[in-house]
């Protein structure tokens, strides 16, 4: 058992960071630390979290300024006389210590048209193969951790932009569905126009945060932004717009008619 310097921030948004020193065990995480400052030292620290094993999303935090789940954070990952500061993630309002106000993501999750199945489809008529889902299944992983969210610049340094950026989170989400083959709504307009995919500047640093190992950037932000651009750019559809020989951006289409646009990454 060893003793460890912890700066963790305390209040809200006008907060200030508080130093602990506190005993570390052999295999524990951030996430014990915690909860140990809770029991010896700090009984009215806040701090949220839920499974302690990586799949609920819970523990968000910054450590040492990088968000990361605590509960999977390992003691061992440190160097020994490194002192660890626990702040809440940036991009949020935060309600006290630890918590933070994510409700802006749940705004965001709203905003998406959900899943829109053909209008004729009879139960048991949702026939897909494995390769027609496997694009979109990676996606289903997501924990809603908002890590993703909290790393994007676009949301964590300029706070005006929320109003007209879902995030990566939930422009993932609206190329989950896009890529998906029994869905006939075309989300490739409001993905541009309502939910700011121009805003992104795929630097992935929010697939570097993923605690599920997403490909966000890689296999749903730039795959959607090349069907926004098929969509908005290309001179043919255009032109077959005008004469009437293709569907505007608005209008479903019948499923299984819309091609990948690239080849997820393996």
């Amino acid at each position: 058992m060893t003793k460890r310097t912890f700066h963790v921030w305390r209040g809200g948004g006008e907060g200030d960071l508080a130093q602990f020193e506190v005993e570390v065990n052999e295999g524990e995480v951030v996430l014990d630390i915690l909860h140990r400052i809770q029991a010896t030292q700090s009984p009215d620290l806040a701090v949220r979290w839920n499974c302690k094993a990586g799949k609920c999303g819970s523990c968000s935090v910054e450590i040492n300024g990088r968000p990361r789940l605590s509960c999977m954070a390992r003691m061992s990952t440190f160097d020994p006389g490194e002192t660890i500061t626990v702040t809440p993630l940036r991009a949020f309002p935060v309600i006290r210590d630890l918590v933070c106000d994510v409700s802006y993501n749940y705004q965001k999750a709203r905003e998406i048209p959900s899943f829109t199945p053909p209008e004729d489809a009879e139960p048991g008529d949702f026939r897909m193969a494995q390769a027609d889902v496997q694009r979109s299944q990676e996606f289903r992983k997501c924990i809603e951790c908002f890590l993703c969210q909290d790393v994007c610049h676009v949301i964590r340094d300029h706070e005006e932009n929320k109003e007209a950026f879902a995030g990566p989170r939930f422009l993932m989400r609206a190329a989950e569905l896009e890529m998906h083959p029994q869905d006939t709504a075309d989300r490739r307009k409001i993905s541009q126009e309502e939910h700011g995919l121009g805003y992104c500047n795929i630097t992935k640093c929010c697939t570097e945060v993923c605690p599920e190992n997403i490909k966000i950037t890689d296999n749903a932000l730039i795959p959607l932004k090349e069907r926004v651009a098929d969509r908005q750019y290309d001179p043919v559809v255009w032109l077959g717009e005008k004469i009437g020989l293709r569907k505007g951006a608005d209008t479903p289409v019948p499923p299984n008619t819309r091609k990948p646009t690239s080849t997820p990454e393996q």
